[in-house]
């Protein structure tokens, strides 16, 4: 400072002063960085730094590139990452450096019309987002007495469902069924007819041609004004296809909040269970139902239970439909099994009745809607009730009629029944270029199956 006036060489160091006083009250902390020390599969072993399950870090690869990574656990002094993106560059001893970062996600109106990958970046090339509020990706837990009771019926479209399989607002249902069913075309309807507010959709583990062609074709623009699709393809790393479905429960969550109507559609939970399986199975977790972890059946319902109606009237509802991929059609498989346990009912789809030409291929015997009761009045319920009889009953004689060994007159129940079968198949195919609303699709059924009326009348068509 030579040559500057005593007066102002004091004022410097007044102002200096002042800098560093506010620099000590407060003080940046310090960063203890680790280092890698072993990498087996997608799995990240560290040591030399303390950071918590959830927490990110960074890894400074030989290329120079940072690799993002997120603690999955930890035994002795050891963390267990596993990788958010590439994985090419890494080294013995790399640098570990523990970040701030949390697992949030960027929620606001903005995100209407836009896909999305795990992390909450856009997939369609519109420009970054413009959301100013931040949630956790892992929600908060509503008070179950809180939350308001589910008693509207919700209109999704598709008569059969409607009608035998009626769906409260609110409501979680699960979509089961193999490959090869038409579970993506029903899936494909339901988003264009039900009446909701927003709808969210998540493409979890799929593959990657199907994302396009639900955007384009399924959705299209009219769909996409009041859609968001958050989609991590089967080739992402299993850590992002579990972010995939909590960052779209999230987004669904903060839209509930908003007041409104959310439709929650999630292809699959199967994905999820089996990306919380590889990553359990590669941090050493031991296998104890068919090759599954304990962890998977505790995280399936921790998703789950995030939909549903909010806790004060002036919160909206998530209505969500979880498809449940049944491999080799077997329908008692673990996360089958568990996914009809914390689930309000499921939609199970049949191969016979899809190979038969007959879609959408509901096999009504096995669905059902656990809240339909309480959202349809008494005179609907015998309906349905009487239509499931009836359709009973001629699937458990359906051998001894196909052979001509059943004898007409034998017993007045299978007998009604042969006569209104034919009906009973029309009234569950629908082209799914076609809507039926709830007020027609429930009206049609007590037309059908009135006592009074005879069984035989004009297709549901010409009506």
């Amino acid at each position: 400072m030579e040559g500057i006036p005593d007066s102002q060489r004091e004022s410097l160091w007044v102002q200096r002063l002042g800098i560093y006083k506010q620099r000590a009250k407060s003080p940046v902390p310090l960063v203890v960085e680790g280092r890698l020390t072993r990498m087996v599969g997608l799995t990240i072993e560290a040591v030399g730094c303390q950071v918590a399950i959830g927490g990110r870090c960074l890894i400074r690869a030989v290329n120079g590139n940072r690799v993002e990574a997120e603690v999955v656990g930890f035994s002795g002094d050891s963390l267990f990452l596993m990788p958010v993106g590439d994985i090419h560059g890494l080294s013995p001893n790399a640098r570990v450096i523990p970040t701030q970062r949390g697992c949030e996600a960027s929620v606001g109106t903005n995100l209407l019309g836009r896909v999305l990958d795990a992390t909450g970046s856009p997939l369609d090339g519109k420009g970054s987002l413009r959301c100013d509020e931040r949630v956790a990706l892992a929600g908060r837990p509503i008070n179950p007495l809180n939350r308001q009771s589910i008693h509207e019926p919700l209109d999704v479209g598709v008569r059969a469902i409607n009608a035998l399989l009626t769906i409260g607002r609110g409501q979680r249902m699960g979509l089961f069924a193999g490959s090869g069913v038409g579970k993506s075309v029903l899936l494909g309807m339901m988003t264009r007819y039900t009446n909701a507010d927003v709808t969210i959709v998540g493409l979890i583990g799929e593959r990657g041609r199907e994302v396009k062609e639900f955007v384009q074709n399924t959705l299209g623009e009219q769909g996409m004004s009041r859609a968001v699709v958050v989609a991590t393809p089967a080739d992402q790393p299993p850590l992002m296809r579990l972010h995939g479905a909590w960052l779209a429960t999230a987004i669904a969550e903060y839209f509930r909040d908003q007041g409104l109507k959310v439709l929650l559609l999630m292809d699959s939970l199967t994905r999820v269970a089996q990306a919380q399986r590889e990553i359990a199975l590669a941090i050493g977790e031991p296998p104890a139902t068919k090759g599954y972890p304990p962890s998977v059946f505790a995280k399936l319902p921790q998703l789950v239970e995030r939909a549903g109606c909010g806790s004060s009237p002036d919160q909206g509802s998530i209505t969500a439909f979880y498809t449940v991929l049944t491999e080799g059609d077997d329908y008692n498989d673990p996360i089958s099994d568990a996914a009809r346990a914390i689930l309000d009912g499921h939609i199970v789809l049949s191969r016979r009745i899809a190979e038969a030409g007959a879609y959408p291929a509901i096999d009504v015997e096995a669905s059902i809607s656990r809240l339909m009761n309480d959202v349809v009045d008494q005179s609907n319920i015998l309906a349905a009730r009487r239509f499931k009889q009836l359709y009973s009953t001629y699937q458990q004689h359906r051998d001894m009629i196909s052979i001509g060994a059943y004898h007409q007159g034998s017993d007045p129940r299978v007998d009604e029944a042969i006569a209104y079968f034919p009906r009973l198949v029309e009234f569950l195919q629908q082209d799914m270029g076609n809507a039926v609303s709830l007020e027609q699709s429930l009206t049609q059924i007590k037309d059908l199956v009135a006592p009074d009326e005879p069984a035989v009348g004009p297709s549901l068509d010409s009506r």
